[in-house]
């Protein structure tokens, strides 16, 4: 019995996939692009071959990741562009990346904050981090430590987190936006993963408490309830491709009695 070839997609097909993925039409990519309507039609078609200036310039106005702009490249018949490091080798000891984490997640603190890779494994993390992984199951620690599975599974996080229904909601709503996208498999394989996980039946959650942001509200020692509101920071010049998957969330007490706990927590550190 013989397999049947498969054959990768043209640069048009993929252009097409992100301009559908992006919920745009021919015309208004034409129009952001400053090209004509029937030339991105040619282009996805394969009646023009693109060259490696118009496939990177549709690429940005898609705002096409990295990593996939590599592809798209690829596919157009030129190499690559953009580089990617190792990670060890981006956050070595010399590194200005990593003097720029250190700086970053030291200055939070008395507050927790920690770095992120593109699959939400965690590459960095605060000393006040772990405040919140009290009582965690070891395996959830065990590199690489997975934040989203942390703060949802039964043994992680979930049970002390008082408003479960509606952070699951969005940290699942959070989670499918960003797989599709990215269109990485991995993420969507994540979101159906932490679907399937105990706890949260409210599709709707996140709607119930959302004045100005949807709060992390985590049972603290003593049964204090703490409360936090984050942030999401990106290397905005990065144009290594895992320097450009890199995030730090960083948690800001929300209210006096959470500051406290966490200036008190720092004071017996």
């Amino acid at each position: 019995m013989t397999g049947q070839a498969v054959h990768p997609k043209r640069v048009g097909d993929l252009l097409r996939d992100w301009r559908t993925r992006r919920r745009l039409s021919q015309m208004e990519l034409a129009l952001e692009a400053g090209v004509s309507a029937r030339h991105v039609s040619f282009v996805e078609t394969g009646r023009a071959r693109p060259s490696a200036e118009m496939i990177l310039h549709l690429a940005e106005q898609l705002d096409v990741p990295l990593r996939e702009r590599n592809q798209l490249l690829l596919a157009g018949g030129f190499a690559p562009v953009y580089s990617q490091r190792d990670l060890d080798d981006l956050l070595g000891e010399v590194s200005p990346v990593k003097a720029a984490l250190d700086q970053i997640l030291t200055a939070h603190e008395p507050a927790p904050a920690l770095a992120v890779d593109r699959h939400w494994g965690m590459v960095a993390a605060n000393r006040a981090v772990g405040l919140l992984l009290t009582g965690v199951a070891p395996h959830l620690l065990e590199p690489p430590v997975n934040v989203l599975r942390l703060s949802l599974h039964p043994e992680g996080l979930a049970p002390r987190i008082v408003n479960l229904d509606q952070w699951r909601s969005h940290v699942l709503d959070r989670l499918l936006r960003q797989a599709a996208q990215s269109g990485d498999p991995a993420l969507h394989a994540l979101h159906a993963e932490l679907v399937a996980l105990p706890g949260g039946a409210d599709p709707y959650a996140h709607e119930q408490l959302a004045d100005l942001f949807v709060p992390l509200r985590l049972q603290g020692p003593d049964g204090v309830e703490l409360t936090f509101l984050s942030t999401v920071t990106t290397f905005g010049t990065a144009t290594d491709i895992t320097l450009a998957e890199l995030a730090v969330e960083a948690f800001f007490p929300a209210d006096t009695v959470t500051a406290d706990v966490m200036r008190a927590a720092a004071a017996l550190d």
